[in-house]
C-alpha cells in the first residue's frame, strides 16, 4: 500500500463520533507540503473513500474526511493545488447531489471555504456551471420542515455568494456576468429577499438578511459593462410574478441596487429602467405608476448627475409617457383605434399615473445644477402645448433654489419664457408666471403676498430682505425692461381671471423684494401707474379685468410705498386707498380680487338638497344650446336687426293684404321688378354695413367728406336752437331736414 493511502487511512478512526484523528492528519499535511506530487493522488483516493461512504450512509466518515479536505485545501498552494481542486470540487458536488439535507449543507460549506481562498496559479478548464445551478436550487428549496428549509435556502444562498467571489475577478473563468448565469442567481436571491422573516433558528441572521448582504456584493463588483446584466433579470422578475403594481418590495429593489453599484454607473441603471417603462407603454397604468415610482426613488438617492449625459433623453421618456396616458385617458383604448379586444382603461389608474410621472420629473428636477434644470425647463416648453404638460412644469420649479439669478434666468431660458406670458392659452400663461415666481423667489417670500390685500403695516409680513446683489443688478439692468413689458401686456390679456392677477402680484412684490436697487423701484412705481392708466383708457378690457388691474396697482403701490419708508409717499398710498374705500371698494383688492363675491354653484345645490329639492340637474352648469335658426337670424349689428323686424313687419302688414285680383303679364312684371329693387336695397344696405364695420377709418371719413357738400361760409345750423350769421339770427333746422352721410343712415 502507497504511503500517502496510509497516510489518509490513519485520520480515520474506528469510531466515526470520535472525529478526525487530529495528530496523524498533522502527519498527512505535512507529507502533502513536503510532497506536492502526491497532493493530487491523496485528493483522489479521499474522494474515493467519500463516495464509498456516501453509498454506504457512513456520514460520520463523510465528514471527517471533508474536514481533512478543507484542512489540506487551506495549507496546500502548490502549483500542484489544480488536480487536487478538482478532486475536491468532484467531492462537493457528489455531497449536493445527495438527497439527505445535511450532506448538501456539508458540500455547501466546504465549498464557502474553498472560495475564500486566494490561488495562487490560474485554472483554465475549471467549470461552475453545475455549483451556479445548484446552489439557485437550494435557495428556492421546499423542504417540508421549516427549519431545515430555512439552513438549505440559506446554504444555497452562501453557495452563490461564495461562486461570485471565486469567479468575479478571474478573467480565465466563465464569465459569471453571462446572462445564463445572472438569470439563476438574481432571481434566485430575489426569491428570498421577498420572503418574510420567519423563524430564524440557531442563526445569527435570517435569509433575508443574509440575502440582502449577498446582493449587495454582486453588486458591488459589478463593473460598468456588467450593469446591464445584472439589472435585467430583475425587470423580468418583478414582471414575471408582477410585483411592480405594489411597489414596495420594487421600490427596495432598487434602493438596494442604486446604493450598492458604483455611483458612476447610477445611470445606468435609470437609463434601463426608462427602457423598461417605454417597452411596457401599453401594459396597465397600474404596472406603468409602479415603475416610474421606482424611477423616482432611484432618482432620489444619487444627488448630483446620477442621470449622466442623457438627462434630456429622461425628461423626453417621462414626457412621452404622461402624454400617452392622457391619450389613453380620452381616447378609453391603449391603440389608436379602439377595438373589442382592447383592455379597458381605468381612468383614476391613469390619473394616479399622470401624478408619479409629474413627481418623478420633479425628483429628476431636483438632482440638477441649476444650468440643468433651466434646460430641461425649455425642453419641457418646447413641448407645449401638449395635452398633460403643463403640471410636469409646475414640478420641475418646485423647490427651485438658486442664488445666481443671471444662472437660474439666462437669456436662452428668459425669452422663450417671458414669449409665452402672451399665448393666448390662459392656463400657460398662469404656469409661465408660476415658473417666474418660483426662480425668483430665492427667500421663501412667495407666500406672503397671496391673498392680495391692502396691509396698512407690512411689517407682518415677516418678508425676508437681503440686500442686491452684484449678480441682482447685473440682471435686472440687462433684463428689466423686457420683464416689465411683458408683465404690462399680460395685464391686458382679456382671458385672464383672479389666479393670473394674483400671480402678476406675487411677481412684482417678489422683483421688488429680491431684486430691486432705487432705479428698479422707481420704474416698478412707473410700471404702477402705467397699470392704472391701462384699466383707465382700456376700455375694450372687460370690466372686471380693469378693476383688477386698478386693485393690483393700489396694493402694489401700497407695498413699494412701504418698503421705500418715505413717509409722503406713504401718506398720499394711504389717502387715495383711503377714498376708494368710501367711494369706490371694487377697485381695491377685498372686494374684486376674492372668491367669497361670486355664488358658490356646490354651496346652493347641498342647501336646495336639505330642502327636498331635485339638485342632480344643478350640479350640471347651464350651457345655451345654440340652434342652426339662432345661428342664421346672428346679425353683426343692431341696424341689421332693424332692417330685419321692419322687413318682417312690412311684409306682415295687412295694408299689404289685397282681395285677389286678375292675374296679367303686367302685373306680373311690376312684382317681378319690385323684387329685383327690393333686393338691390338689401344688398346696397349689407354693404354700407359691410364697409362701415370692416374699413379702415381714413376710407370712411373720405368717404364722408365726398358725400357731404362743402362747408358753407356761415356756421352749422343746430337742431336745438337758432344760430347767428354775424347780421342777424337765422331759423334752425329741423332734425329730420338735416342732411346726414349714407353711413350714419341705416
Amino acid at each position: 500500500i502507497p504511503r500517502y493511502k496510509r497516510l489518509v487511512d490513519n485520520i480515520f478512526p474506528e469510531d466515526p463520533e470520535d472525529g478526525l484523528v487530529k495528530a496523524n492528519m498533522e502527519k498527512l499535511t505535512f507529507y502533502a507540503l513536503s510532497a506536492p506530487e502526491k497532493l493530487d493522488r491523496i485528493g483522489a483516493y479521499l474522494s474515493e473513500r467519500l463516495s464509498r461512504d456516501v453509498a454506504r450512509h457512513r456520514y460520520g466518515y463523510v465528514c471527517i474526511a471533508m474536514e481533512a479536505l478543507d484542512q489540506l485545501l487551506m495549507a496546500c498552494h502548490c502549483q500542484s493545488i489544480n488536480l487536487f481542486v478538482e478532486s475536491f470540487l468532484t467531492m462537493v458536488r457528489k455531497l449536493l447531489e445527495a438527497d439527505k439535507p445535511n450532506l448538501q449543507i456539508l458540500g455547501t460549506n466546504s465549498f464557502v471555504k474553498f472560495a475564500n481562498i486566494e490561488e495562487d496559479t490560474a485554472s483554465y478548464h475549471r467549470s461552475y456551471d453545475f455549483f451556479v445551478s445548484r446552489f439557485s436550487e437550494m435557495c428556492h428549496s421546499s423542504y417540508e420542515d421549516p427549519d431545515i428549509r430555512t439552513k438549505i435556502r440559506m446554504a444555497g444562498i452562501r453557495g452563490l455568494q461564495g461562486v461570485v467571489r471565486k469567479t468575479v475577478n478571474d478573467e480565465l473563468q466563465a464569465n459569471i456576468w453571462d446572462p445564463q448565469h445572472m438569470d439563476k442567481i438574481v432571481p434566485s436571491l430575489l426569491f428570498n429577499l421577498q420572503q418574510e422573516e420567519v423563524l430564524r433558528g440557531r442563526e445569527k441572521e435570517s435569509p433575508v438578511e443574509l440575502t440582502e448582504r449577498c446582493f449587495r456584493e454582486l453588486l458591488g463588483r459589478a463593473a460598468y459593462d456588467n450593469i446591464k446584466n445584472a439589472v435585467k433579470p430583475v425587470l423580468m422578475h418583478l414582471d414575471n410574478h408582477s410585483l411592480w403594481e405594489s411597489k414596495t418590495f420594487s421600490v427596495r429593489c432598487f434602493k438596494i441596487i442604486m446604493y450598492s453599484i458604483q455611483s458612476q454607473h447610477s445611470h445606468l441603471v435609470i437609463q434601463q429602467l426608462l427602457g423598461h417603462l417605454d417597452a411596457n407603454s401599453k401594459n396597465s397604468a397600474r404596472v406603468r405608476a409602479g415603475i416610474v415610482e421606482v424611477i423616482s426613488e432611484a432618482a432620489v438617492i444619487e444627488a448630483s448627475g446620477s442621470i449622466g449625459p442623457t438627462v434630456l433623453e429622461v425628461f423626453n421618456t417621462l414626457l412621452k409617457q404622461l402624454r400617452l396616458s392622457v391619450d389613453y385617458e380620452l381616447t378609453g383604448s391603449y391603440d389608436s383605434f379602439a377595438n373589442l379586444g382592447s383592455k379597458v382603461i381605468k381612468v383614476h389608474e391613469e390619473r394616479q399615473l399622470q401624478e408619479a410621472v409629474i413627481k418623478t420629473i420633479g425628483s429628476f428636477a431636483n438632482t440638477l445644477p441649476t444650468y440643468q434644470r433651466s434646460e430641461v425647463m425649455l425642453f419641457i416648453i418646447g413641448k407645449i402645448p401638449v395635452p398633460g404638460m403643463y403640471p410636469s412644469l409646475g414640478s420641475v420649479t418646485a423647490g427651485f433654489q438658486s442664488t445666481n439669478i443671471l444662472t437660474a434666468l439666462p437669456t436662452s431660458f428668459l425669452d422663450p419664457l417671458l414669449s409665452f406670458t402672451l399665448m393666448e392659452d390662459a392656463e400657460i400663461r398662469l404656469l409661465v408666471l408660476d415658473i417666474l415666481i418660483s426662480i425668483i423667489d430665492r427667500h421663501d417670500n412667495r407666500h406672503k403676498f397671496s391673498p392680495v390685500r391692502i396691509i396698512s403695516d407690512i411689517s407682518v409680513l415677516k418678508l425676508k430682505v437681503d440686500k442686491c446683489s452684484r449678480q441682482d443688478n447685473l440682471f435686472m439692468k440687462k433684463h428689466s425692461q423686457r420683464l416689465y413689458r411683458h408683465i404690462y401686456l399680460a395685464c391686458k390679456e382679456e382671458s385672464s381671471v383672479q389666479q393670473h392677477f394674483e400671480s402678476l402680484y406675487t411677481l412684482l412684490g417678489l422683483i421688488c423684494v429680491e431684486l430691486a436697487n432705487e432705479e428698479v423701484v422707481v420704474d416698478l412705481i412707473r410700471l404702477a401707474l402705467a397699470l392704472q392708466d391701462l384699466a383707465l383708457t382700456e376700455e375694450a378690457l372687460p370690466v372686471y379685468n380693469r378693476c383688477a388691474i386698478h386693485a393690483l396697482s393700489a396694493a402694489y403701490l401700497n407695498l413699494i410705498s412701504q418698503l421705500t419708508t418715505v413717509p409722503t409717499f406713504c401718506q398720499h398710498v394711504h389717502e387715495v386707498i383711503e377714498s376708494r374705500k368710501k367711494l369706490v371698494p371694487f377697485l381695491l383688492p377685498e372686494d374684486v380680487l376674492v372668491e367669497k363675491v361670486l355664488f358658490v354653484q356646490a354651496k346652493i345645490a347641498e342647501m336646495l338638497g336639505g330642502s327636498g329639492y331635485n339638485t342632480e340637474r344643478l350640479a350640471t352648469s347651464y350651457i345655451p344650446q345654440i340652434t342652426d335658426e339662432d345661428r342664421l337670424s346672428k346679425r353683426k349689428s343692431i341696424g341689421d336687426t332693424v332692417s330685419l323686424q321692419l322687413e318682417m313687419e312690412s311684409r306682415n302688414s295687412p295694408e299689404k293684404e289685397s282681395t285677389a285680383e286678375q292675374i296679367t303679364f303686367e302685373t306680373l312684371k311690376q312684382a317681378i321688378d319690385s323684387v329685383n329693387v327690393e333686393e338691390l336695397e338689401r344688398e346696397r344696405r349689407r354693404q354700407v354695413v359691410e364697409r362701415f364695420q370692416t374699413a379702415p377709418f381714413e376710407e370712411i371719413a373720405a368717404h364722408c367728406g365726398a358725400r357731404v357738400s362743402p362747408m358753407p361760409s356761415k356756421p352749422p345750423p343746430s337742431p336745438s336752437g337758432s344760430v347767428g350769421n354775424g347780421h342777424g339770427r337765422t331759423r334752425s333746422v329741423p332734425v329730420y331736414e338735416m342732411k346726414f352721410p349714407d353711413l350714419c343712415v341705416y
